[in-house]
């Protein structure tokens, strides 16, 4: 049985004055889920306050994106020591990094390594675009992010990973992917490629996150579908009444 898992991804959002006050107005909601994995995505700008608003709590905190090195002349970066002083997890591949910022499928298995090699688990992201999706690419697009980004991974890490299935045109649209549609692609291409790449019995440990516009009044028709272990959440995780609402909803 894989535990359900929902994380909210605040992107470029809150400053450290405003995330102590969001994360306080969410974390009584939070902490009485206990049958659901849950993590906040805050700036790397308020990971060092909230870690410690979290350190008794059961609510992890995930950074939204490292470098690969340890350190060095990489001016703008954090190396993955530097978000694990803070954090249990981190997102890698995210859509918005790989369209803004030049994150390839190569670049993000670099890091997927170096997270697993410090300690942090990754949840790595995929999806299409909407040129994709309507050309019938789907499961092409797809199936290249998984193996590329998540090439020479070690088995015993795979259990570990957390996946993302984010299609890119259903985020912050408002238009969420059909839940049936979503669960197609999460069970027979993401999980068949991971089972491809690791084995089926490691595959099947393996939770697999939909993202894309979900709110608290859709996420339980998502949820309820059997190879949607949760939920990567984006502008809904802003509001604490409406996160607090999708945990629910994930148990």
């Amino acid at each position: 049985m894989r535990k359900p898992f929902v994380a909210g991804n605040w992107k470029m959002n809150k400053t450290s004055d405003q995330a102590t006050l969001l994360a306080a107005d969410m974390l009584p909601g939070l902490e009485a889920v206990k049958t659901v994995e849950r993590v906040i995505c805050p700036p790397f700008t308020s990971l060092m306050v909230l870690s410690g608003m979290l350190a008794d709590s059961e609510v992890k905190l995930g950074a939204q994106n490292l470098h690969w090195e340890e350190s060095g002349a990489y001016t703008g970066e954090i190396s993955p020591a530097m978000v694990k002083e803070f954090c249990q997890f981190v997102i890698l591949g995210h859509s918005e990094r790989r369209a803004y910022f030049g994150d390839t499928d190569e670049s993000v298995n670099k890091k997927v390594k170096a997270a697993f090699a410090h300690g942090l688990i990754p949840i790595v992201c995929v999806g299409e675009t909407l040129d994709e999706y309507e050309s019938g690419k789907t499961a092409e697009v797809v199936t290249r992010q998984v193996k590329n980004g998540l090439k020479e991974i070690e088995s015993e890490n795979a259990e570990k990973l957390v996946v993302a299935y984010e299609p890119i045109w259903a985020i912050g649209t408002g238009k969420a992917a059909n839940p049936e549609g979503a669960n197609a692609v999460i069970g027979g291409v993401v999980r068949q490629n991971l089972a491809e790449l690791f084995g089926n019995d490691r595959a099947q440990k393996i939770r697999i996150l939909y993202g894309g516009s979900v709110n608290g009044q859709n996420a339980a028709s998502f949820f309820q579908q059997p190879e949607i272990d949760g939920g990567l959440v984006g502008g809904a995780s802003l509001k604490a009444e409406d996160f607090v609402k999708i945990v629910e909803s994930a148990t």
